[in-house]
């Protein structure tokens, strides 16, 4: 009985490293009609209401305030006080994400929105910070147009044991067709891959 568990243990140990070693492309598995399939549900007018009030409110903000509401989310991960995550979280178009990626049963681990400023409006889980205006996400997206696309490179995560990967879009306002902020939509390659291999 132990010698079967041990092999075990190393046939799921090599199984493990052989997933790991192979990196689905994400260019492939994320195909133009699933792309279609996100931007039909970010057309959702709670999206476009959501930022464009944060836009309204905020503004373009300048490097130091962006900073200091990043560093505030950073500190409220690890307090027991947290209004800016908490306000985030509860607010419509959070709760509406959250039902997205709870109806995909699985194929998006994270969801969130960003503002003109890539600050946060809406998300499905707490990120680890609040400004994403320094990171490709943002950058390869909203300032470089309302149709801009960006799919981030493969991650393996060691914890769940499944490919990850990144699609970035623009958002765009649905009566004026300019750019207002932009979506980050993490997909499971791993069980993107499943969903479209025939007979899995």
């Amino acid at each position: 009985m132990r010698k079967f568990y041990i092999c075990l243990t190393s046939a799921l140990t090599l199984s493990s490293q052989a997933m790991a070693e192979t990196a689905p492309d994400p260019r492939e598995l994320i195909t133009p009609a699933i792309i279609e399939s996100v931007g039909e549900w970010l057309d959702n007018p709670i999206v476009a209401l959501s930022i464009n009030a944060q836009n309204d409110l905020r503004g373009a903000l300048a490097q130091a305030d962006i900073d200091a509401l990043d560093q505030q989310w950073r500190a409220e991960r690890e307090s027991d006080d947290k209004p800016l995550i908490s306000a985030t979280l509860s607010a419509p178009l959070s709760i509406y994400l959250l039902r997205v990626q709870a109806g995909a049963l699985g194929l998006y681990p994270e969801i969130f929105v960003m503002d003109a400023n890539g600050l946060n409006v809406g998300q499905s889980a707490i990120t680890g910070d609040y400004w994403q205006g320094d990171e490709a996400k943002f950058q390869e997206t909203f300032p470089k147009g309302p149709e801009a696309i960006f799919i981030d490179e493969p991650e393996f995560d060691e914890g769940l044991q499944i490919w990850r990967a990144q699609l970035n879009m623009t958002v765009k306002d649905p009566e004026t067709g300019k750019a207002i902020g932009a979506a980050t939509i993490e997909f499971n390659l791993t069980e993107l891959q499943r969903r479209q291999t025939p007979n899995s």
